[in-house]
């Protein structure tokens, strides 16, 4: 009689909750680990094996563009407000995505070294210029700064978080980089 682990393989019935569970386990261990988490690790914190998770995604770009995308779709809702304060919310909201996950930066640095036709730069490169010239006639921010000036500001952020020795209050640390008045 052949011997069983208990557990019982649903096949295609399991798909669906367990790219879920995958997606999870990958935001906690980004979050607390970062990009170069073994991808072995989250499919143990997934409850899965690794063939599962690559089935799902192939690549870790795969894997950290799904858990991310969710971040793009909450930039642009900020974006496409059209009230003044809409940059600085949306500054302050990237410096939060930088200081908590900082791997939603480097994955955007892996695809644009990996895929050249990715286009989450240009992407949050539209999100500032759609927003920018408002916050600057309401007086949030100054009008010499520019986009350019704004995309290199969350590299300096990043900077920071990337080489913070722990202890210190990252998201004071990163406020200063860009000169914003609080709405």
């Amino acid at each position: 009689m052949p011997r069983t682990t208990g557990r019982v393989n649903r096949g295609p019935a399991a798909a669906a909750g367990n790219r879920r569970a995958i997606l999870a386990a990958a935001r906690r261990l980004f979050a607390e680990r970062g990009y170069h988490v073994p991808l072995s690790a989250i499919a143990q914190e997934a409850g899965t094996g690794q063939g599962v998770l690559y089935r799902h995604f192939p690549t870790r770009l795969d894997l950290a563009r799904a858990v991310f995308e969710t971040h793009f779709e909450e930039l642009t809702a900020i974006a496409q407000d059209e009230a003044p304060d809409a940059f600085v919310r949306l500054w302050s909201r990237l410096l939060d995505l930088v200081v908590e996950e900082s791997a939603f930066v480097e994955m955007v640095v892996d695809a644009r070294r990996s895929m050249p036709d990715y286009d989450g730069g240009h992407q949050l490169r539209l999100l500032v210029e759609a927003t920018l010239s408002r916050a600057q006639r309401a007086g949030l921010v100054p009008a010499t700064t520019t986009t350019a000036d704004v995309l290199l500001a969350v590299r300096m952020a990043y900077g920071i978080v990337a080489t913070s020795e722990g202890g210190e209050d990252l998201r004071a640390l990163v406020d200063g980089v860009l000169p914003i008045t609080p709405a």
